[in-house]
């Protein structure tokens, strides 16, 4: 167990990493393939990634009803929807503002747990960062409200689906390959059905945008499947929400490098608003301050 728990903080980098580069590929996805087939796409090489490990580990997968129509609820929440609007997104939004998006998901998880003081301080500030980032001082064209309307609409659908998984699938009984794949085999059905009617199958399949689909299945979804069940296994859940403070760091550092996106300084500065009102929400800023000289020795 202690080399389990040694082991996870640089998994969690590469998580993050991962997840943070992962904007940039819907980008690409998105210029030659409709978001529902930029999302099927990655689901299925996600799926197709974990077929083997689930083999060779002869991984149990469970037979009820019960726990399969709880992986599907998973998969809405945590999958098919919100990678759809994600790309939805992506098509009017940079990736390093979907990604910076991304990091708010903290900030909803909050909206489905209990109040305290804390929580409620660390609310104030993070949507305070949400303003921030939207711009919401000069306004936005019909274009850009849709695609950052669609990224936080991902991120709310997160902030849901994160507790519901590690409450009903994370600490059950099942191995973490078979948790990753059976809650993206559920997501995949889902868009498969969703596909006839929002695109079909691709007329082409350019070179770029296939193999970016491709690493975000295989590696973005799959890869990352099992990484982040593997944290949450090895050091908790809380540990593991801890991905959202680098992922919009990884993000922006690939759309303004590799793609030569824009960045406003509203951005990064609402998106520290965001990470403070996620550490304040946690007791950490205050556990920080100094004792006062009445404090008990």
């Amino acid at each position: 167990m202690k080399a389990q728990l040694t082991g996870w903080p640089a998994r969690l980098v590469a998580l993050a990493a991962i997840w943070g580069t992962s904007f940039l590929l819907i980008k690409i996805g998105d210029r030659a393939f409709t978001p529902v087939q930029v999302a099927f796409g990655r689901m299925l090489f996600g799926v197709l990634a974990l077929v083997p490990v689930v083999l060779l580990q002869r991984s149990h997968l469970p037979r009820d009803l019960r726990t399969w129509a709880r992986f599907g609820i998973a998969a809405l929440l945590l999958n098919s929807a919100p990678f759809t609007l994600f790309a939805v997104g992506e098509q009017h939004v940079s990736s390093v503002l979907a990604g910076i998006w991304n990091g708010t998901t903290p900030l909803f998880v909050l909206l489905v747990v209990l109040p305290t003081r804390d929580r409620a301080l660390g609310l104030v500030l993070g949507f305070g960062g949400v303003l921030v980032v939207f711009g919401a001082w000069r306004g936005v064209g019909h274009g850009e409200l849709i695609g950052n309307a669609a990224c936080l609409g991902a991120t709310l659908l997160y902030g849901f689906g994160f507790p519901y998984a590690r409450r009903y699938l994370a600490l059950g009984g099942l191995s973490i390959a078979a948790l990753a794949f059976c809650q993206l085999a559920a997501g995949t059905l889902q868009l498969a059905l969703v596909l006839p009617f929002a695109g079909g199958i691709p007329g082409a399949f350019p070179a770029g945008p296939l193999t970016a689909v491709v690493t975000l299945g295989a590696v973005g979804t799959g890869v990352a499947y099992l990484l982040n069940y593997s944290i949450i296994r090895d050091a908790g859940a809380t540990a593991a929400s801890t991905v959202g403070y680098l992922l919009p760091v990884f993000a922006t550092v690939a759309g303004v490098a590799l793609l030569g996106e824009p960045l406003t300084w509203n951005e990064p500065v609402g998106g520290l608003l965001v990470l403070l009102g996620v550490a304040a929400s946690q007791g950490r800023l205050r556990r920080r301050l100094p004792r006062t000289s009445t404090a008990p020795a």
